[in-house]
């Protein structure tokens, strides 16, 4: 197990560095000028000169890079061009809102999926089976941010349920709280999961169905284990390893999801703050937003493989 985790260890640090020469190297090649846009069209080419010397963006490239590297390891992601302000304290003041969304979104996802998926297997050809697969069919083609529009228009401006945009808090100081978070939070939450559970619950049931047919599930229905019993001891921890897998992909598409749905819903989080950044030509704030998102799903395919080993010794076998 040690090999078999030292090896997915150097795979995660050298996909981190990769990724970080490539958000890097994309970011200096884009058209524009922070200093420019900072002092705006009417500025001297004097002092947008001054500026970006002060900003450090006349160094060389590669210094840059060492730089900001280095930095991140020190924990000092630098200071915000347009909010002058520490990186580091904007992304952590928005992840407080992003991180919670993105987790009840995979949380939605993860039961009504699993939930429709073992459903549908269970009556495969069956009335049952053929609404579940119709309704995942609707919800994948449904794009996530029309279908935030429809909850605000019909639980917020229809029924008033819920407030259209906006987020209190989690602190009750300020006039929020847990409850009224959470609550700010459901509606965007739902309109993230609806795609990824018609997604998941499609490919819950391929591999539900699959481990139906192998040899060993006969044989335990031949002992006299009942259906569910069956479907819940044996089916379900083999089935889980193509579920897990698309499970992994799905929290990185929630991720980036959240830029849109979060600028749909007023939410003040880490897809905002991008949005933000890029249209005030924040490089800083950009590149390590990225970066920070790229670290936490190259982090999740990487507990989605130690699970493999958890759920299938032979996976880790098989590496070694």
């Amino acid at each position: 197990m040690s090999l078999f985790l030292f090896k997915r260890l150097m795979t995660l640090l050298l996909t981190l560095v990769g990724a970080s020469l490539v958000i890097f190297g994309v970011l200096e090649v884009l058209p524009g000028n922070a200093a420019q846009m900072l002092m705006g069209p009417d500025a001297s080419p004097e002092a947008v000169t001054a500026l970006a010397k002060q900003l450090g963006l006349d160094r060389p490239p590669l210094a840059r890079y060492w730089d900001w590297i280095s930095g991140l390891l020190a924990g000092n992601m630098g200071l915000s061009y347009a909010y002058s302000t520490p990186v580091s304290e904007l992304i952590w003041e928005r992840l407080a809102v992003t991180v919670p969304l993105a987790l009840m979104a995979m949380g939605l996802t993860t039961t009504l999926a699993l939930s429709a998926g073992i459903y549908a297997a269970a009556r495969h050809n069956k009335l049952g089976d053929v609404g579940v697969m119709g309704l995942s069919q609707l919800g994948i083609a449904i794009p996530n941010f029309w279908f935030a529009i429809l909850l605000i228009l019909l639980f917020s401006v229809g029924l008033g349920w819920f407030s259209a945009g906006g987020f209190p808090g989690w602190s009750q100081e300020d006039g929020g709280g847990l409850l009224p978070g959470l609550k700010a939070l459901l509606l965007p939450a739902i309109s993230l999961a609806v795609v990824q559970a018609a997604i998941l619950s499609r490919i819950t049931r391929s591999a539900v169905l699959e481990v139906l047919r192998e040899d060993f599930v006969r044989t335990a229905r031949a002992k006299g284990l009942t259906q569910r019993a069956t479907m819940w001891r044996h089916v379900l921890r083999n089935a889980l390893i193509p579920v897990i897998t698309v499970m992994g992909l799905q929290f990185a598409e929630l991720l980036a999801g959240t830029i849109v749905v979060e600028n749909v819903f007023y939410l003040p989080g880490l897809g905002r703050l991008i949005f933000q950044s890029i249209s005030n030509r924040d490089v800083i704030v950009v590149r390590n937003c990225v970066m920070l998102l790229a670290a936490m799903v190259v982090l999740v395919n990487f507990v989605v493989d130690v699970l493999y080993a958890v759920i299938d010794p032979r996976v880790k076998a098989s590496d070694i």
